[in-house]
């Protein structure tokens, strides 16, 4: 079902804005480019992996998409479908609609005295995309083509996917420079229950995309979001399915109480800095990595 003129306006609000004419793919500025452009500090991306806060774009182009109403999404997911059987929009416009987006959004940066002046002259010119903003992007039709507009732009990507599209991620012909699994369960029932798979054979879906994590080029990262009271338990089956997928990296992060994740969990739901090291540092021993970064302010740990 298509998004109504209510759902349109809820996530402009909450500072979506969406390009082309179909309207399934969206902009939003992060936290973090604000942030940086002010000199208050950058995203735990810039300090793991070196891009730029200032020049990342944070988009989507399957907004409403996905195979997940996970329990700590901060989207509203009464809106989510989980088969695309609609027109859409050319990545090229989708691209330039985004970067126009982000220009306007962060146009009042450029009368405020604490911007710096030379970041201020970049962020009109993104470099990143961070393909990772709602939604599922493999579900996108196009998605092999946007990864290459993006490349032929001359951008790094950056591409999230929940692992339920394990044919699309094997036939993937443009890789992103970095991309993410995410496994935000370990073992099937768990999942279940906090993932709520909208479509048959979740579990195994995710787990065949693992399987064939390491045959990537790209820089591979799992990606786990820690509920706490909920997928913070079986440090061993964690490590079972790291060592198995073999990702180059592995980002273990606290579900952060934010957007409409509030009417489904708690404010003590969300793990603090020392809960996430700990458990962090149980799964490193076990699949035998090491804790090589961290950052607080986004409670995350990282894991090569």
């Amino acid at each position: 079902m298509p998004l109504t003129i209510h759902d349109f306006r809820d996530l402009e609000k909450k500072g979506y804005r969406f390009v082309g004419s179909k309207n399934h793919a969206a902009a939003k500025i992060c936290h973090w480019t604000k942030k940086s452009i002010v000199s208050e500090g950058v995203c735990y991306k810039e300090k793991f992996y070196g891009i730029k806060s200032h020049r990342c774009l944070q988009m989507s182009p399957s907004i409403s998409f996905c195979h997940h109403k996970c329990l700590f999404c901060w989207r509203d997911i009464s809106i989510t479908e989980t088969e695309w059987n609609e027109e859409y929009d050319e990545p090229a416009d989708i691209i330039d609609g985004c970067i126009e987006a982000q220009r306007n959004l962060l146009c009042g940066f450029f009368g405020n005295p604490q911007s710096d002046p030379k970041k201020l002259t970049e962020c009109k010119e993104p470099n990143n995309a961070a393909i990772s903003l709602a939604g599922e992007p493999m579900l996108y039709p196009l998605i092999d083509d946007l990864l290459a507009e993006f490349k032929r732009r001359n951008f790094t990507t950056f591409l999230v996917s929940n692992g339920l599209s394990p044919s699309r991620l094997e036939n993937l012909e443009v890789e992103p420079t970095q991309l993410y699994i995410s496994l935000d369960a370990p073992t099937q029932e768990i999942y279940r229950g906090l993932c709520d798979p909208q479509v048959e054979n979740g579990w195994e879906k995710l787990n065949k995309s693992l399987d064939m994590l390491s045959s990537f080029n790209s820089r591979t990262v799992i990606r786990m979001t820690c509920v706490k009271d909920y997928n913070m338990s079986h440090p061993d089956e964690y490590a079972r399915l790291i060592e198995r997928s073999n990702p180059e990296f592995v980002e273990i992060k606290a579900y952060m109480y934010v957007g409409n994740s509030r009417k489904r969990l708690q404010f003590d739901n969300m793990p603090r800095n020392q809960d996430i090291y700990d458990f962090a540092s149980s799964i490193a021993e076990l699949c035998g990595r090491e804790i090589v970064n961290e950052s607080r302010e986004s409670r995350v740990v990282l894991l090569e």
